[in-house]
């Protein structure tokens, strides 16, 4: 899409990129989920932090307390011509365990909770669609116990904590679960 200039300033940056959309997903630790997601081509961008919660500007340590409700996210912006909401929901739930409660592995507590944030009805749809799929697949031990909810406030993480692996050079921790 072309926007006009409306001054020479302008001139120079007539094109705007495609319009992204965004996901947000909840599946234990942010470290590693956020190093996976933005690895797949058609994202454009990620941001771990906080969302679901009653407090405003949590802090990483409010939330490990566990007494704001908040999750532990990754923000996930992406191009839907490269990438859909459906391939993207997909490793959603291949990069952990949905059937667990308030935890991933090692890390227990309600901030580790398997939870996806839609964004708009079709982004609902999709979730509800694939988490049924799953739960009559008979692939897994239990049923899927990821909750599904509009989307809330996001409270961008600490600096410290955004691409955390990356920047140290670590290749994830993330186990893809075997189903």
């Amino acid at each position: 899409m072309t926007v006009p200039a409306t001054n020479d300033r302008d001139a120079a940056a007539t094109e705007t990129p495609v319009a992204t959309q965004l996901a947000s997903f909840g599946a234990g630790c942010f470290w590693g989920v956020e190093q996976i997601l933005s690895r797949l081509p058609g994202v454009t961008g990620t941001a771990v932090g906080y969302m679901g919660g009653a407090v405003e500007r949590p802090t990483y340590e409010q939330v490990c307390r566990g007494n704001t409700e908040h999750a532990e996210i990754v923000q996930v912006s992406f191009d839907p011509a490269r990438i859909t909401y459906e391939a993207l929901i997909d490793v959603f739930w291949h990069l952990h365990d949905p059937t667990q409660v308030d935890r991933q592995g090692p890390d227990v507590g309600r901030q580790y909770r398997s939870v996806v944030f839609t964004h708009d009805d079709a982004q609902a749809a999709a979730a509800h669609a694939t988490k049924d799929a799953i739960d009559a697949s008979g692939k897994l031990r239990r049923q899927v116990a990821t909750e599904i909810k509009p989307a809330a406030t996001f409270w961008k993480g600490e600096a410290y904590h955004q691409q955390y692996f990356d920047r140290r050079g670590v290749d994830g921790c993330h186990l893809y679960p075997a189903w």
